[in-house]
């Protein structure tokens, strides 16, 4: 009995599993069909003038009394009007918001050429885009279009700014140094200007089993080292001198796009926080991404801009999977 007991809260527990992937299943597969007569994909802008304009208010509407709430609200209605006004006659200047966080196969890039093409149909000379960046780095020709697509933005005669309160090492800092001005946060971890290259190789494993690799190649450097073949000592040279080549690029690039920096101190790999990383003019002030919103949102006005690319069924199931996966029990 007991026996019985156990198998049967068994399968009801197997049960409610199957019966919520299902469900899950079935919400996706339904939203999918609801957005299929939708547009694939939206450009997405907010004020966030507005969204401090409503955080003050929840704040004074805690804090002052009825009457005092209101008598501010009037005096703010007059001043608004007059803002808008002094506006319609001159030009306010805007800033637009981009985020950017990146991965090691810089995949964001794909939503920030969206979002940089929408700001330039726009823009004007007077005109400022601000981009948060988090990214530790990832694949070389990724992270060089992500930097190419900030270019556009300096091309076109825009102020560009680097905000970074966590992280912009290596990828991430070769897109941050385009940057006419770089804030960091004190404690944000920024540089690491070098190339690495690394793989396993299992070709010892396979001749222990008897198992035979056959790689063909045309081109002496067509494959320099392999997972499954013999590394030779030709290949691994050539390998290193390649990775070389891209330091060396990568080097190039961050000392044109900031030749006050000692580039030689700097493209050693290492990594500095931002109190450092000012000292070696790394970054240009301390400072987080909130308060330099906060400081400009009196006089200037704001636009948070997004790209929305519509998911495949299959992609909203493996985001679905990460976030339930990568949910933490504990921690600090």
């Amino acid at each position: 009995m007991e026996f019985l007991s156990d198998y049967g809260l068994f399968l009801a527990k197997a049960l409610t599993v199957v019966v919520a992937v299902l469900a899950v299943v079935a919400g996706t597969a339904a939203a999918s069909l609801r957005g299929r007569g939708e547009r694939r994909d939206r450009i997405e802008v907010k004020s966030l003038n507005d969204r401090y304009r409503r955080m003050a208010d929840t704040v004074r509407a805690a804090t002052l009394d009825r009457k005092g709430f209101r008598k501010l609200r009037r005096g703010r209605s007059k001043e608004e009007r007059r803002h808008k006004r002094a506006a319609a006659k001159e030009r306010q200047q805007r800033l637009f918001v981009v985020d950017f966080h990146g991965d090691i196969r810089a995949s964001a890039v794909s939503s920030l050429r969206e979002e940089v093409t929408a700001i330039l149909t726009v823009a004007g000379p007077s005109d400022e885009v601000l981009v948060r960046l988090e990214s530790a780095g990832g694949v070389v020709h990724g992270y060089g279009l992500a930097a190419s697509q900030l270019l556009r933005v300096k091309d076109r005669g825009l102020k560009l700014t680097v905000a970074v309160d966590k992280v912009a090492a290596s990828g991430g800092y070769m897109m941050a140094c385009v940057a006419d001005r770089i804030l960091a946060a004190p404690f944000a971890v920024l540089g690491s200007i070098g190339v690495v290259s690394q793989l396993p190789n299992f070709n010892r494993l396979l001749r222990r089993n008897d198992i035979d690799f056959e790689q063909f190649t045309a081109g002496e450097f067509k494959r320099t080292v392999t997972l499954f073949g013999e590394n030779t000592d030709e290949g691994r040279r050539k390998h290193q001198e390649d990775i070389e080549d891209a330091h060396r690029l990568f080097k190039e690039f961050v000392h044109e796009q900031r030749s006050a920096v000692d580039i030689e101190r700097v493209s050693t790999g290492e990594h500095w926080f931002g109190r450092r990383a000012l000292a070696l003019d790394l970054v240009d002030e301390l400072r987080t991404s909130d308060d330099y919103l906060l400081a400009a949102h009196k006089d200037t006005a704001l636009f948070e801009v997004r790209f929305h690319g519509r998911k495949r069924i299959g992609e909203r199931l493996a985001d679905l999977a990460r976030a339930i996966s990568d949910r933490p029990l504990g921690g600090i």
